[in-house]
């Protein structure tokens, strides 16, 4: 897909920044976003007039799509996707809703059955089990006795271990035996790289990529930040020109593959396909585990005896391995999840001066919010995985969930916000996103640390990747019926408005790539 000319005519704004901020900006000389019904014209796939009556200087090649006075927005972003996986989740084996091992067990039974004896070596790939609260073991044995000859890969529902039997264990160098059965934090994730080149790759993944990114033009998503395991660099510039080109995509590399991108010469947001859909993202480091697994690695010990968690880079590699991508342009996303992660990244951030952000930021102490503010870092957060956490929070870190996902408290000390899904962990929804940033509920209860919510406009502005409808912007438009802003009601009822809410029209560059 290539840039495209486009008038869209009868836009109604949505105001993103609010009076405070229009202020701010006038003061400045920046432009601002109208609260009127206007005209925006996208000329090669930048936004360069928003005003009343353009429909005269649209000129030659230029189409015109009346909005007919719905609601205009940015497009919106996902600023933390693993989207292979996402798509794979599509066709896998869903073990989201098992309660212990022996659900699991049953389920790769009947998948097994269901293959038949025509298929006998054909992977099982499942994914969502959340083993936390579970008290019996995983083994390799258990799944032995009803896999045959197929190889058992089950990933977590916070993809930070895998379950497997002997034959996947085997092919993938892990011992097996007595005990063997599930791989957590580093080992896993070079594992969960090599998928595809140890079992082959999976038939349905094309057709589970067209699937999510229809999926998510219907939602408005125009942009996503792809943290594929094994990279997105090489796979995206020719999906793109193969047709799978309805939005953007920022990919990202891991350690292994930091040399390739230095010695490529490659910055964060160079164009890495002719149409420039595709840009180099960020170097991402996985430097603690996740809550569920019991290996995001804190300041004092979870409270049910399990430690303190992993750290899977030493603060000197961290140091080292940043430095390296701020003095190449570079930048740099760091998972950290536990406080004590959370601490050792800021202290490589500040020795490096690298910049980028945060990602997850779960669990934080109160004296890094400022410090992460004062090195102008982003927050990379996941509100719907607090759905997701609550529970385990409550009992794994009961003594400190006034310090989970402190949305309120960042936004409050100037740090910059970014939704994202983390999908497949949480679905590739930026509606449920904002939800759960601003009701911090997803069922009956009342919400979960109430005084860390944040509004709707805050959170909608938190997923448009820092644009707004004004000269100079992308034009990535999207068109709602509904003003997500005039939602009525409590918090509950305007979280539900905004998980129902759909995009009537998405349009990418210029181009329309969904509605109307």
């Amino acid at each position: 897909m290539s840039s495209t000319s486009l008038l869209i005519h009868d836009v109604r704004p949505v105001g993103l920044d609010g009076p405070a901020g229009r202020a701010a900006s006038l003061s400045r000389g920046e432009p601002v976003e109208p609260v009127e019904p206007v005209d925006v014209l996208v000329i090669d796939g930048v936004i360069r007039e928003v005003g009343p009556r353009l429909t005269g200087r649209a000129g030659r090649g230029v189409d015109v799509l009346d909005a007919g006075g719905r609601f205009g927005i940015p497009g919106l972003w996902d600023q933390h996707v693993h989207l292979d996986q996402w798509a794979l989740q599509q066709v896998r084996l869903d073990t989201t809703l098992a309660t212990g091992p022996g659900d699991v067990v049953e389920l790769v039974r009947r998948r097994v059955a269901e293959l038949g004896t025509a298929d006998r070596t054909s992977v099982v790939q499942g994914w969502g089990h959340r083993s936390s609260t579970w008290a019996g073991a995983r083994t390799a044995a258990a799944l032995d006795d009803v896999s045959g000859e197929h190889p058992v890969v089950l990933i977590s529902g916070d993809a930070h271990h895998g379950w497997m039997n002997s034959v996947a264990l085997q092919r993938l160098g892990f011992p097996t035996g007595a005990g063997a059965g599930v791989v957590e934090e580093g080992p896993w994730f070079a594992a969960y790289g090599r998928l595809g080149a140890t079992f082959g790759p999976d038939p349905h993944l094309d057709d589970g990529l067209r699937t999510v990114l229809r999926s998510a033009a219907e939602l408005g998503v125009v942009g996503v930040v792809d943290f594929e395991f094994g990279g997105a660099l090489g796979s995206w510039p020719g999906r793109v020109a193969a047709g799978l080109d309805t939005l953007r995509v920022r990919a990202s590399t891991y350690e292994d593959g930091l040399a390739d991108v230095l010695a490529r010469g490659l910055r964060t947001g160079d164009s890495l396909d002719a149409t420039g859909l595709v840009t180099m993202g960020q170097l991402k480091l996985i430097s603690d585990g996740s809550l569920n697994t019991r290996t995001a690695h804190c300041c004092s010990p979870y409270l049910d005896g399990t430690g303190r968690g992993a750290q899977n880079y030493s603060a000197e590699q961290l140091v080292e391995l940043l430095g390296q991508a701020a003095r190449a342009g570079l930048e740099c996303a760091v998972h950290a999840i536990g406080d004590a992660a959370v601490e050792i990244a800021l202290d490589a951030f500040a020795a490096t001066r690298a910049h980028g952000s945060i990602e997850h930021a779960q669990l934080v102490r109160w004296p890094d919010v400022p410090r992460l503010a004062a090195l102008g870092l982003r927050a990379s957060v996941q509100p719907a995985h607090l759905l997701d956490d609550r529970d385990v929070s409550d009992g794994c870190w009961a003594d400190r969930t006034e310090r989970c996902f402190v949305l309120r408290s960042m936004l409050d000390a100037g740090i910059g916000l970014a939704l994202g899904s983390d999908a497949p962990v949480s679905p590739l929804d930026p509606w449920l996103a904002m939800a759960a940033a601003v009701h911090r509920s997803g069922d009956d209860r009342a919400p979960w640390h109430p005084e860390q919510a944040i509004s709707v406009r805050e959170a909608l502005a938190a997923s448009v990747d820092g644009q707004r409808l004004v000269p100079g912007s992308r034009g990535d438009v999207v068109l709602l019926d509904t003003d997500p802003l005039a939602l009525q009601g409590d918090s509950r009822e305007v979280a539900h408005g905004l998980r129902r809410m759909r995009a009537g029209a998405t349009i990418v560059a210029g181009r329309l790539v969904h509605g109307l």
